[in-house]
């Protein structure tokens, strides 16, 4: 008895066993010591528990179905585990738990070594990539939603600005016959700090030194306050990421709603400013294309496609530093309760999905799919494969594909390509 009860703490240590509701922890304790699991299947057995709870979704202790055999008690177990992940996820009784009503963080400013100034950390050969530039203006984001990844990255409760910005902005040397594609809502949202420590300041005086850069900001935002008080370059595109009201209501905690993204994108297309959308991730649940499909239409209805530069989709896609920093938090989400299949050495929906949740959201754009005014769509971070199975077409390398996206959003501002 006492070497299995060693065994037991040892294996529970640095797990989310002391997460777990009291009576779980006990009916998983007294459970482990009756069928006496492997050191591996206990572990399973603590994140299946702690995953369950999260989801808001029936415990380990009301699934779990006795048998002599451990073996066959573990494998019917984890078999009612992966149906449970594997369904079709639906919100309609899901209760959130322990979510900020309001954004809470401390302001940093120092100087920091480097510039920030690099291709997009996610870039992989594995699937096709823009090659876009990334520029970590600040780092860490206010928002909290609970599929991002930049929470494995930053302390998300500091927000740490470089106090050399602008002068390293200010120095850095392009080649001025070459078209660059940057963007700056990687490590942040874009537009949510507005020109806090001059931040746009010094990038709005960046893209009028160097026409010849696309300076995108991406957010989640409605704060575009300097945006309408100021001249805007016209290589600065302005885009936003959009999700249902089900999405944005249940995992895009304290970002602005849908139609406030919507209404702020269409005052700055008012002004004369390029805007763009990514769908990125859309995410599968009961009834989610007939949801995706209202949103793509209220958007054909507001905006023309002279207006729109890019549209972008991508899903779900999970590192494991990510699903560990899930699981620490005390909240509920249902964001990795999906069918988990390699994707490039990280793991997202089955090709199948994919295929469908992509080929609606482009078919649905088919307005803006004309040649003249044409708005460029893209797949971000998927398999090459996936393009023609999705679009029709595909781009045989990832500089293909940049040439292509810079070429046609130097068209859609009227100014020359340079390759």
């Amino acid at each position: 008895m006492n070497s299995y009860r060693d065994k037991f703490n040892k294996t529970v240590t640095n797990t989310f066993y002391s997460k777990l509701p009291q009576d779980e922890q006990k009916f998983i304790e007294e459970l482990a010591f009756k069928q006496r699991f492997s050191h591996q299947e206990l572990l399973q057995i603590i994140n299946m528990a702690r995953d369950l709870e999260m989801w808001n979704e029936a415990p380990v202790s009301k699934i779990f179905s006795d048998h002599p055999s451990r073996k066959v008690a573990f494998a019917k177990l984890k078999k009612k585990y992966e149906a449970i992940r594997n369904a079709p996820n639906s919100y309609e009784d899901f209760e959130l738990k322990n979510i900020p009503k309001e954004q809470k963080y401390t302001f940093k400013t120092e100087a920091k070594e480097g510039f920030g100034l690099g291709l997009c950390p996610v870039a992989s050969e594995k699937t096709r990539c823009c090659n876009l530039l990334t520029l970590d203006a600040v780092e860490s984001c206010g928002f909290d939603c609970s599929y991002c990844s930049i929470q494995s990255f930053y302390n998300q409760n500091t927000i740490t600005f470089d106090a050399t910005f602008t002068q390293k902005l200010l120095n850095l040397q392009l080649d001025p016959n070459k078209t660059y594609h940057i963007g700056t809502g990687q490590a942040s949202d874009s537009l949510m700090f507005g020109n806090r420590e001059g931040i746009l300041d010094a990038l709005f005086e960046f893209a009028r030194k160097n026409p010849n850069v696309i300076l995108e900001f991406k957010t989640k935002s409605e704060n575009i306050k300097y945006l309408l008080e100021n001249a805007v370059p016209k290589n600065i595109f302005c885009t936003w990421s959009l999700n249902t009201p089900t999405i944005i209501e249940n995992e895009e905690h304290l970002t602005a709603s849908l139609d406030k993204r919507i209404a702020a994108a269409r005052k700055l297309a008012d002004k004369g400013v390029k805007v763009g959308f990514h769908f990125h991730p859309i995410v599968e649940y009961v009834g989610y294309l007939d949801e995706y499909q209202a949103l793509y239409e209220k958007l054909i209805l507001q905006f023309e496609p002279s207006e729109v530069a890019l549209v972008s989709f991508g899903t779900l896609t999970f590192i494991k530093p990510v699903i560990k920093q899930l699981r620490e938090r005390e909240f509920r989400s249902k964001i990795t309760q999906i069918p988990h299949e390699d994707a490039s050495g990280k793991t997202s929906y089955p090709e199948a999905t994919k295929i469908a949740m992509f080929k609606h959201a482009y078919e649905s754009f088919k307005p803006w799919q004309q040649e003249e005014d044409s708005v460029f769509f893209y797949l971000c971070m998927e398999p090459h494969e996936l393009w023609a199975k999705t679009f029709g077409y595909q781009y045989a390398t990832n500089n293909d594909f940049e040439h292509a996206m810079l070429a046609a959003y130097c068209k859609k501002i009227e100014q020359d390509y340079l390759i």
